[in-house]
């Protein structure tokens, strides 16, 4: 039996309910990162992040099962270019993801768009197997979910 070729991409766009500054920040600033990534059930010990938001810089963090603390999602990415409140583009390598070799790596593009206050963003990533684009999507959408209660507190 052999593994299906990735080839789907996530897109997703939202709008918060913040300036675009505060948006990226919270992408780029170790604290309140580990405040909202991850799927609700998953949370991002502070202790892991690792944030150089440059080009040529890095992002590195390990997401945790709440009701499995030994199921750990490391995720590690290197950043290809950053523009500070516009985009972050990168490379990321999860472990275990179904359709990803270990050097294959996942393209991540998210583009952060003033709103008149709010901030539109799109993300962009992938590639996926067909089954995964779903779960991912969920991921992302309870995600933000939580930043969204992040950047109204």
């Amino acid at each position: 039996m052999t593994e299906a070729a990735a080839t789907q991409e996530l897109v997703i766009t939202r709008i918060f309910d913040a300036p675009r500054e505060l948006v990226f920040r919270a992408f780029t600033d170790p604290d309140q990162l580990a405040q909202w990534f991850g799927p609700v059930g998953f949370s991002v010990p502070r202790e892991t992040v690792d944030i150089d938001a440059r080009t040529g810089g890095h992002q590195r963090f390990v997401m945790v099962s709440e009701q499995d603390p030994n199921m750990k999602a490391p995720v590690a990415a290197r950043f290809t270019e950053v523009v500070e409140n516009e985009l972050i583009v990168g490379v990321e390598d999860w472990e275990n993801v179904p359709g990803q070799t270990e050097s294959s790596g996942m393209s991540l593009r998210v583009e952060f768009h003033d709103e008149g206050g709010k901030t539109r963003l799109v993300l962009r990533q992938g590639p996926y197997v067909d089954e995964m684009v779903g779960m991912a999507r969920a991921g992302w959408e309870s995600s933000f979910t939580k930043l969204d209660t992040l950047l109204t507190a």
